[in-house]
């Protein structure tokens, strides 16, 4: 008779009893690819996908991806797979009817673009992300596909699906206009910051040419805080601030380097003007004016013909020059014809067509301004030299920014050094204009003339 030991048959029937029962296991992914609502309305536009629009090539889709960039979410990488997919579809894909899919495999893309398998798919993933490829599978998410030999429409095929980039078209356009209003404002706001830039540059030049100006470091100090290179990556709110503090910048140098020439002037003003010698001419001799002369009755006369225009030039009370200034400058050996002849193409821009001395006198007013150079520096070369030497100053300061060799950085620097040697007697503005007009026939024609002609008054 054979014995159990007690306990171990009600074991042995628990064990039975818990195997019978049935665990339920977690869900396995089968390799299908997950499905999403994003995912069922790209394959759902791709079903009624009616090609692009007339007068739109696959090309210029991806041009608007490229212009857009980083703007509607395109990294560089992202932009590189979409074009290197866009090399295998054809025109005809993209017409209605037809599909571009791209059913290059997988492991060919990598090796082509350099990078592993797990990477193109990242990218994919990122594309599909904001909208611009899906996929369009096989059983086996294998890419593989056929096209027709004669028509080269695609038959079957399977892998990335470029359709729903069409749909962003319209999106895109509008990243676009959007991305070229802020582009263009970033342009116009650095062309302010270069203007100002050239107008501060200038005076401080200016200030330290003088050596009247006790805070010039400072000022200096001032600008090369802000004078940073204006590079792609500064934002428009650094440009708005930049702009504002060479606005400031420059209000302030303004302000000083009028005060300076003012107390300059004054102090000509008080000086006591040099004893002149005049020409003895008889008594019974009729008074008239030289038509090169430019001494205030002169010039009046010549200007009753045409209006002085509103501004400060108008303003400016010609009185007589210092004698040493204006006789040593050699103003009076200077023709019209000369005058015109050394000229530059961008000051004879501002003259009429039969151009008179006060025509020259206007064309050099409104080139100062162009050239950074204040109304105080010309009041002052106005009250050195006349008008018509002021002027002549101008051109001659125009003509030495096209030198070879150093040309003029600064003309308003160049331009008070200018007024500073006729201040001293040491300006000879007819050397300057012989040696322009020295190599062309006008010169050979007319220069003796105006030696014989010309005299000082």
């Amino acid at each position: 008779m054979q014995s159990t030991k007690p306990g171990r048959g009600r074991a042995s029937q628990s064990m039975q009893h818990i195997s019978a029962i049935h665990i339920p296991q977690p869900f396995q992914h089968g390799g299908g690819r997950v499905g999403s609502e994003a995912y069922r309305q790209s394959l759902d536009f791709c079903d009624d996908f009616a090609g692009l629009e007339e007068g739109v090539n696959r090309y210029d889709l991806l041009l608007l991806v490229k212009k857009v960039g980083k703007h509607a979410g395109f990294t560089p990488r992202m932009i590189q797979l979409l074009d290197y997919y866009f090399a295998y579809t054809r025109d005809v894909d993209w017409e209605e009817g037809s599909r571009p899919i791209v059913y290059q495999s997988l492991s060919r893309t990598a090796l082509d673009l350099g990078v592993s398998e797990r990477q193109i798919q990242k990218l994919e993933r990122a594309l599909f992300d904001i909208g611009a490829i899906t996929w369009h599978d096989s059983g086996n998410h294998r890419r593989y596909g056929q096209r027709h030999p004669e028509t080269g429409r695609i038959l079957y095929a399977y892998g990335i699906e470029l359709t729903p980039l069409a749909s962003l078209q319209e999106d895109l356009a509008a990243t676009l206009r959007e991305k070229q209003a802020r582009d263009a404002l970033w342009m116009e706001r650095k062309r302010q910051i270069s203007w100002y830039r050239s107008q501060i540059r200038g005076i401080l030049l200016e200030l330290a040419e003088e050596g009247t100006c006790p805070f010039l470091s400072t000022f200096q100090s001032r600008y090369d805080a802000i004078a940073i290179q204006i590079r792609s990556h500064i934002d428009l709110d650094r440009l708005a601030d930049l702009i504002d503090e060479h606005k400031a910048l420059h209000s302030d140098l303004r302000s000083l380097a009028q005060q300076n020439t003012t107390e300059t002037e004054e102090g000509t003003q008080r000086a006591p003007m040099p004893q002149e010698t005049h020409k003895s001419s008889s008594k019974s001799e009729q008074k008239f004016a030289y038509y090169k002369s430019t001494t205030q009755q002169s010039f009046n006369k010549l200007n009753t013909g045409k209006p002085t225009v509103n501004c400060f030039q108008g303003s400016v009370v010609e009185g007589p020059a210092p004698a040493n200034a204006f006789h040593s400058s050699g103003i009076d050996y200077v023709k019209l014809k000369m005058a015109i002849e050394a000229s530059s193409e961008r000051f004879q821009t501002h003259l009429p067509f039969d151009p008179t001395w006060p025509d020259i006198v206007e064309a050099a007013y409104h080139l100062r301004n162009e050239m950074g150079i204040s109304q105080a520096s010309w009041g002052r070369g106005c009250e050195l030299l006349g008008r018509t030497g002021a002027a002549l100053c101008i051109l001659i300061t125009d003509r030495a920014r096209d030198r070879d060799s150093h040309p003029v950085r600064s003309p308003a620097a160049y331009f008070n050094g200018m007024l500073n040697r006729a201040a001293d007697g040491e300006l000879h503005l007819h050397k300057s204009i012989f040696g322009f007009v020295a190599s062309t026939d006008l010169f050979h024609r007319i220069s003796v003339d105006a030696k014989l002609e010309a005299s000082p008054n």
